[in-house]
């Protein structure tokens, strides 16, 4: 619903520099579309860049009505807090954006459109875009997708919110840069809201989770050929007990090859270290065995590189850790975020 062409104003509340800000900072290094402002009262008036690290010419203001100047025309709610309730100064400036005729973007599990105080609010032809819903006319998965003639990379990470958005994010964007038909499928909050399309999938119902998939990758690769590319977000892990996202995305998108996923160095899973992460060898098994049933055209596809996150490290330090990999692996390893992207999709390609 949110085209790419529309002027966006973020609402990052004390999010610019928190992990609770992970949807908004996100779309301020992947939206290809304008973001005019983003609302932040912690760091008015302060660089982007001073604050996230991120270069993009993009105003911090304090409120909603300091952004409405640089005319935006969607109000995207660019945080994740813990349940996913609205912190008062954020549904203020929501309600001001309603109020001046914004559209409002979120993809908060509470929903801004059944809000008894701030739908009644919208004004036409606004519109209110909840994409935490269970998509229409759902059905159960078929393995429909393996009928698409483009390849189909699935991310699979070693844990929860390691760099998969981010790693088919790049590969997107270097296969753009080759000239190669390539298209991303989000399947979480961040995805979507960056591409304008997807499937919530933690807002579906585990028996028709794998469908919602399938509809998603159907609709995203129905005019890829051959020679496309179709990156499939991957979420949660298969090394996580808190997580069953894998295996709907794997029977889903029916995958031709796997990409994993992971933080170098990272031994247990995030918040948990009475549990550690496979050896990534195992990991890749495992993946792998699970990819190759369900499929009705037989193919058993393969990992076949390993994006490493390597954000925390220096140069020098990440290119040891990618060696490391490629060592424990047999695989290819580079970090797609720091330039290895193009690198990276060759390896793929191969």
């Amino acid at each position: 619903m949110l085209r790419a062409d529309q002027r966006v104003v973020l609402l990052q509340h004390g999010g610019l520099a928190d992990l609770s800000g992970k949807t908004g900072l996100a779309m301020l290094r992947y939206r290809s579309g304008p973001i005019v402002a983003v609302v932040d009262p912690a760091h008015a008036g302060r660089p982007l860049l001073e604050v996230s690290g991120i270069d993009r010419p993009v105003p911090v203001v304090g409120s909603l009505a300091a952004a409405l100047p640089f005319e935006p025309e969607v109000a995207v709610v660019g945080l994740a807090p813990s349940g996913g309730r609205l912190a008062p100064e954020v549904r203020a400036d929501l309600a001001a954006a309603l109020a001046a005729g914004l559209s409002v973007a979120s993809g908060l599990h509470s929903r801004i459109g059944d809000d008894p105080e701030l739908a009644p609010l919208r004004r036409d032809p606004a519109w209110i875009w909840d994409l935490r819903r269970e998509p229409p006319g759902l059905a159960v998965a078929s393995g429909r997708a393996a009928e698409l003639p483009c390849r189909r990379l699935l991310a699979l990470g070693s844990d929860m919110a390691v760099g998969k958005m981010s790693a088919c994010l790049e590969l997107e964007a270097a296969a753009r840069r080759q000239g190669l038909p390539a298209r991303f499928v989000g399947t979480g909050q961040a995805g979507i809201l960056i591409s304008g399309a997807g499937v919530a999938l933690d807002a579906v119902r585990v028996d028709y989770a794998a469908g919602a998939v399938e509809a998603a990758v159907l609709e995203a690769g129905a005019d890829l050929g051959s020679g496309g590319l179709l990156l499939v977000e991957g979420q949660g892990s298969l090394a996580h007990p808190g997580s069953s996202a894998t295996l709907p995305l794997l029977r889903g998108s029916q995958p031709t090859d796997l990409l994993l996923v992971h933080r170098a160095g990272q031994r247990h899973l995030k918040g948990l270290p009475q549990l550690p992460i496979p050896p990534l060898a195992e990991l890749i098994a495992a993946a792998e065995a699970l990819a190759a049933l369900g499929r009705p055209d037989g193919l058993r596809p393969k990992v076949r590189a390993v994006a490493l996150n390597t954000a925390h490290l220096d140069a020098g330090a990440a290119d040891q850790a990618c060696t490391a990999v490629t060592a424990e692996t047999g695989l290819f390893c580079v970090d797609a975020v720091r330039g290895g992207a193009c690198t990276l999709l060759d390896a793929l390609r191969r």
